[in-house]
């Protein structure tokens, strides 16, 4: 049995100080068969869940607002990955609540099959924190972030429910969710966290299982284009996540694996905000 789960697991080396740190990557079949859509997936962390997910098996739709990046992402998936033919792209912007509706339409109506998997990962962060913040940065950390991240599930939630689905939606959150609330962003993944509970327990009845995962500093282009060094000092773990760890972590969730974690949230920050609130001032 030892040797058939080695043979899912690639491994790829990092750097931390003058050590080697040896990152697993999950590759096999764990999500044959399955289709997942991804919002925010042309870049950062939505980027490497699909990644994850084709080499695990899935077909991926990948959404965001820029149609120019999203047939980028897809060019770099296409020649990363095994299963290039199973990446599609959809134009959708989550901030926009009127638009949402008929942008999720156009999207399942033109995929072949039915959809699945469903990450909830589009988000933006910025604003100056309280008591200086502005009613432009509410609007547009919360129009994304936590309002846009409602309806749209709503969305999810009725064609699953329409289609007989039973699947998994995924949220991402933030290790923010675990700081006292001094900004946007750390309200608007407080209150995501909440929606994860309140749809888990809605609708695991129905088969969909609803969980969250939340990142601490991630190593991602979105973050640090031009420095690969993963030190970060105010981290317990004393460095970043390796992106190959979110996807690791996206695809057992919504995986076979996965079916006894409901309405949770796994916390992948390296100690940061679980053991310590050192990296934020108040």
């Amino acid at each position: 049995m030892l040797k058939n789960i080695k043979q899912y697991i690639k491994r790829k080396i990092i750097r931390i100080e003058k050590q080697k740190v040896l990152i697993p990557i999950l590759e096999g079949h764990f999500l044959e068969g399955r289709s997942a859509l991804i919002t925010g997936g042309n870049s950062g962390i939505g980027y490497e869940i699909a990644r994850s997910f084709l080499r695990n098996g899935a077909n991926v739709i990948i959404t965001g607002r820029n149609i120019d990046k999203l047939n980028k992402a897809k060019e770099m998936l296409t020649k990363e990955c095994k299963n290039s033919q199973k990446v599609e792209i959809g134009v959708l912007d989550i901030s926009n609540v009127n638009t949402i509706k008929v942008q999720f339409e156009k999207i399942v109506s033109s995929f072949n099959g039915k959809i699945d998997i469903f990450v909830n990962n589009a988000g933006v962060n910025g604003g100056k924190y309280f008591p200086l913040t502005s009613e432009e940065e509410y609007d547009l950390i919360m129009d994304t972030n936590l309002k846009g991240m409602y309806f749209f599930s709503q969305e999810i939630v009725k064609y699953m429910l329409n289609n007989k689905i039973e699947g998994n939606i995924l949220n991402v959150t933030s290790s923010s969710s675990l700081r006292p609330a001094i900004s946007l962003y750390i309200i608007s993944k407080w209150g995501e966290n909440a929606l994860t509970r309140g749809m888990a327990k809605k609708y695991l009845k129905y088969g969909i299982i609803v969980n969250a995962i939340a990142p601490g500093s991630t190593l991602t282009p979105m973050l640090n284009t031009n420095n690969l060094n993963m030190n970060l000092d105010y981290s317990p773990s004393k460095r970043y996540a390796a992106p190959e760890e979110i996807g690791n972590l996206a695809t057992v969730l919504v995986s076979s694996m996965g079916k006894m974690v409901v309405g949770d949230t796994l916390y992948a920050t390296g100690g940061a905000g679980i053991l310590t609130y050192d990296d934020m001032g108040y």
